[in-house]
This record gives structure tokens, C-alpha cells and sequence, in this order.
């Protein structure tokens, strides 16, 4: 594979989406209280307890990762935005699956599920679109 046909920018703003939609997808304003309440955390606990450096900055790094990974998968001169789109969000709903297997293990319930889910869902479709138009 020649990875030098990849535009690492696009993979660097597909990855930075990532972000972006969570921050969004985990606000109090859509997922966020279901979210903290089906992980038995609160504001207090998540302020306190959370090393944000080792958060934000792991998160990154693995946004980069799944960024990168997709456009390898996509790194065809056909590629276009259509074809990104529908590449991220089968990837989204491969990743959606595996989250829902290591739930159901953990005896989450499948509000859980599909707020991480379809996070995921979400993202890498974002993801491809941008990674497909950007070629």
C-alpha cells in the first residue's frame, strides 16, 4: 500500500471531527445525562476524578488512528464523497457491533449501547464523508 497517496490533512481534520461530535453527542443538551447515568457517574465525579490530559490526549491519539485506518481503506483514486460516506458508516456499524457485544458482557443496558454506538456510528461516517470528499 502507498501510503504516500493519503492527504494526512483530511485524515487530521477527520480525526479532529471526532471532537467535535462528541462534544456535541455527550453534552447534557442530547446524550450526555443517559450517558453519565447508565455509567453510574456524575458531573462531580467526571470533574474530579478524570486526568483530562490522559482523556483528550488518548482520545486523540485513537480518533487519529481510526482517521488513518479508514483512509487506508479508502485509498483509491474512485474514491470520492459518496463512497467515504458509505465506507464510514459501515465501519461505524462494525464498531457499533463490537460495542454492543463487550455491553451486553458488562450487562449494560441497550440505552448504553446505542448512545456509544451510535457515537461511533455517527463519527466514521463523518469520517469517510470527510477523508472521501478531501481526496
Amino acid at each position: 500500500m502507498d501510503i504516500s497517496t493519503i492527504n494526512w490533512l483530511a485524515v487530521l481534520v477527520a480525526a479532529l471531527s471526532a471532537f467535535m461530535v462528541g462534544g456535541l453527542w455527550y453534552s447534557t443538551a442530547l446524550f450526555g445525562k443517559v450517558w453519565m447515568a447508565d455509567c453510574c457517574l456524575d458531573e462531580e465525579t467526571i470533574r474530579r476524578r478524570g486526568d483530562k490530559v490522559k482523556i483528550f490526549g488518548l482520545t486523540g491519539l485513537f480518533s487519529l488512528i481510526m482517521a488513518a485506518n479508514l483512509a487506508m481503506f479508502l485509498n483509491d483514486p474512485k474514491t470520492d464523497i459518496q463512497w467515504g460516506t458509505t465506507a464510514g458508516l459501515l465501519a461505524g456499524v462494525w464498531t457499533f457491533s463490537a460495542i454492543a457485544i463487550h455491553s451486553l458482557f458488562e450487562l449494560k443496558s441497550w440505552r448504553y449501547i446505542l448512545v456509544n454506538g451510535g457515537y461511533s456510528v455517527v463519527t466514521l461516517t463523518i469520517m469517510g464523508a470527510i477523508i472521501g470528499v478531501w481526496r
